[in-house]
């Protein structure tokens, strides 16, 4: 994962030519073992929202299965170009288009899960205490569908714009994770302040501002609904909102908080490591998000939990299997 580079990096360069100290090998393996069973928890939702009538047509389903598709291109594309970065030393292959499929990736589908998070905030209010504005198909439209069609619309055009087609000249560091994660656009004008301001760290503070609000509220509405089936499916809401939030904020919030120092004084010499850190930590919010998700569908998480206990019931089966027939066949040689 990857962030804005303010203009208090620029004239860092030992940012951009920086890794964290954890060895490559370890955050080979650690990326690699992580991401394995996080793609397969995501394909397990997204299949099961889709296939399913009734979490298909869920409302507050929606901004989750587009959070977890704007996942798949980190987790299919960028995570594996940083896995043979770890094994070659060097970006391969080493060219230009990889390097903007790549910031496309680090940046346009994160950012856009970032600012679809804070909007899941804002949306749980609405579902939970304000469903009148969803009841009928016109409120539906101007109430979710619309902000998310915003939101989709947005990222699509503003990374497209800066990544492919902004009249800049990038510069592409082979040698370094990510190219060196600096596109032009961010010292383009006005456009990598507004990134930092507008697609970030905004968001973030929205997201939990939101997702504290949201814990109050239900809480002293707690009583009133204890033991009802509404409560039960608020509560579920209000936990999967809590746990992605808390993900998101723990390890996001402070990529942007530095950066934000750097803006305020803080010297650039200051604070490098630390967000090399959390640059590598960020991608554990893709790698975690499908976990916390899986609250808010029961049935399916009791489904994947057989699943895994009758293979490994089968392959203890098996193994206890084998061992008696291969000590018959060595009783019988012997014999």
């Amino acid at each position: 994962m990857s962030t804005v580079n303010n203009s208090s990096h620029q004239s860092d360069n030992s940012f951009a030519s920086s890794e964290i100290s954890l060895p490559r090998p370890i955050r080979f393996w650690l990326m690699l073992l992580f991401n394995i069973p996080s793609i397969i928890c995501s394909f397990c939702l997204i299949l099961h929202i889709i296939i399913d009538r009734i979490q298909r047509y869920a409302l507050q389903n929606h901004t989750i299965l587009l959070i977890l598709v704007f996942g798949l291109p980190i987790q299919l594309m960028d995570i594996n170009f940083y896995l043979v970065f770890f094994q070659y030393g060097s970006v391969q292959p080493s060219k230009p288009f990889i390097c903007l499929l790549r910031w496309l990736a680090d940046y346009g589908f994160y950012i856009g899960g970032i600012l679809l998070m804070a909007w899941l905030a804002i949306e749980r209010h609405i579902l939970i205490f304000h469903n009148r504005l969803v009841a009928n198909q016109r409120g539906r439209f101007y109430f979710h569908y619309l902000p998310l069609i915003i939101i989709l619309t947005y990222i699509f055009l503003f990374y497209s714009i800066v990544i492919f087609f902004l009249p800049c000249q990038n510069t592409y560091d082979y040698l370094v994770p990510v190219c060196g994660a600096s596109p032009c656009y961010q010292t383009y004008g006005i456009l990598g302040m507004w990134e930092f301001i507008v697609n970030t760290t905004t968001p973030i503070f929205l997201e939990g501002i939101g997702s504290i609000s949201l814990v109050v509220r239900v809480q002293w509405q707690k009583q009133r609904l204890n033991k009802s089936t509404q409560w039960r499916k608020q509560r579920r809401m209000t936990i999967q909102l809590c746990l992605i939030s808390s993900l998101n904020l723990i390890l996001n919030l402070p990529i942007y908080l530095i950066p934000l120092a750097h803006l305020c004084g803080l010297p650039p010499e200051y604070g490098i490591q630390a967000e090399l850190y959390f640059f590598f930590l960020g991608y554990f919010v893709i790698f975690l998000f499908p976990f916390a998700s899986l609250c808010q569908f029961p049935k399916l998480r009791k489904i994947i939990i057989m699943k895994i206990f009758n293979m490994i019931s089968k392959r203890s089966r098996h193994t206890a299997v084998v061992a008696p027939i291969m000590k018959d066949m060595q009783m019988d040689r012997l014999a």
